[in-house]
């Protein structure tokens, strides 16, 4: 790995900003990240943190102990996504790769995973140098968070036997609120996901035919429609959930009608009620549409790797809020619950130990110059690409200095005090 992306003790703002590049132009698909796990483990090791690599995968695990003292995860996950990146940036990435299906892909960190894994590293060097804190610092590099499967692979690999228990989670994801400012939400603050694949069986055939078939491109279709009413005519108003149909792949010639059709449906819910009758009524609809059909058997309906609902600590997010309020003042604000989905509670589950996971600020601020309101705010966010858009791109700063020194600030008011600080 070229030192030109190592951070070291010596690494300014600049030479970071260059690491944070090198990163954007070179994703890395889930489980794949093998350049970005040697970034991370080179890293660490020239800041003097004891480091194992290939902890469940790819992931990276570095320690930096000093006395006794709680212990404190830092985490930052590392894979990028199956999209063609549309910013124009100089250090846009150009990177293709082979998804799990065996398709060739573009790869873009699409979702911010460069943000995290820098303000980690430079998080990890401010602390090193900072001698006013005890316990032991437990900094995660970890794979395949968009598969949802990388913090059990690291917890199942033997992450807390071999190398300790946490006393707190904590971490922050990017998002398109303005550079410069953070969210924190008490509770339920990122849904549970739940995800199908969802066969449906009909008979194909030549498409001037189609008295003689039943065609399953035309009962995709009722299903995909009919699923949209869940949301707005089964879950109450004061609740919330989506519903979304992200993939539809059916047929290979405009006049050959096939004999199956493959939907992907993602569902997001806050609470195991509305989870149960969502997914409940989901099954119902795809089943009665087979019915309905003709369907020469019932729908194949497989779930996969479902990720829990992130809960922050009530007491946790209080105490970290309070060390957040040093790094951005008033600037700290309350995103509410966020519909998107993670898999860090796994590690806090598995611990024992709270979590404590925020939004980070990563759009251009001057956006937002006009916004005097939250609703204006959110109004100009709507008109930005956001997370796994393929024009996403964080500004690098103050993104990286806000991240940074959030990641520092929350971890020193978990860990102990050191009575004589040198």
């Amino acid at each position: 790995m070229s030192a030109e992306v190592i951070v070291t003790p010596t690494t300014g703002a600049e030479e970071l900003a260059q690491v944070y590049r090198w990163l954007h132009a070179h994703p890395e698909l889930s489980n794949q990240e093998t350049r970005t796990a040697e970034v991370v483990a080179e890293s660490l090791t020239a800041l003097g943190y004891e480091v194992t690599s290939g902890v469940g995968g790819t992931g990276v695990v570095g320690l930096l102990r000093r006395g006794e003292g709680p212990t404190v995860l830092l985490r930052a996950d590392m894979d990028g996504l199956p999209v063609t990146e549309s910013t124009g940036l100089p250090y846009a990435s150009t990177q293709r790769g082979i998804d799990p299906d065996g398709t060739e892909v573009g790869v873009m960190h699409a979702c911010g995973h460069d943000v995290h894994v820098t303000c980690l590293l430079a998080a990890a060097a401010q602390l090193a140098a900072d001698t006013s804190w005890t316990g032991t610092l437990m900094l995660v590099g970890q794979p395949a968070e968009e598969l949802g499967t990388g913090a059990l692979d690291m917890v199942n690999d033997g992450l807390f036997e071999r190398f300790g228990r946490p006393d707190v989670v904590l971490g922050q994801h990017v998002a398109p609120l303005p550079a410069g400012f953070l969210g924190l939400h008490p509770g339920p603050a990122f849904a549970s996901s739940d995800a199908l694949k969802v066969t449906l069986f009909g008979s194909g055939g030549h498409g001037s035919r189609p008295e003689a078939c039943i065609d399953p491109i035309v009962m995709a279709a009722a299903v995909v429609l009919r699923l949209q009413t869940i949301v707005s005519r089964e879950v109450p108003g004061a609740d919330s959930a989506v519903v979304t149909v992200g993939t539809l792949h059916a047929g290979t010639k405009m006049n050959i009608i096939p004999d199956q059709a493959v939907l992907e449906v993602n569902v997001r819910t806050y609470n195991d009620k509305v989870r149960a009758r969502v997914l409940a009524s989901i099954e119902r609809i795809i089943k009665a549409e087979a019915l309905a059909s003709g369907a020469p058997r019932e729908p194949e309906i497989v779930y996969t790797t479902p990720l829990p609902l992130l809960f922050n600590d009530l007491d946790g997010s209080a105490r970290t809020a309070d060390a957040l309020r040093q790094v951005v003042g008033e600037r700290l604000i309350d995103p509410g619950p966020v519909t998107g989905s993670e898999d860090v509670g796994h590690f806090a589950t598995a611990a024992g130990a709270p979590c404590v996971y925020w939004i980070l600020g990563g759009a251009d601020p001057t956006l937002f110059s006009q916004a005097g309101t939250a609703a204006e705010m959110i109004r100009v966010m709507d008109t930005i690409p956001s997370n796994h858009s393929s024009g996403y791109a964080p500004v690098i700063e103050p993104t990286l200095n806000i991240g940074a020194a959030a990641l520092v600030a929350a971890a020193k008011q978990w860990l102990g005090t050191s009575a004589n600080p040198s």
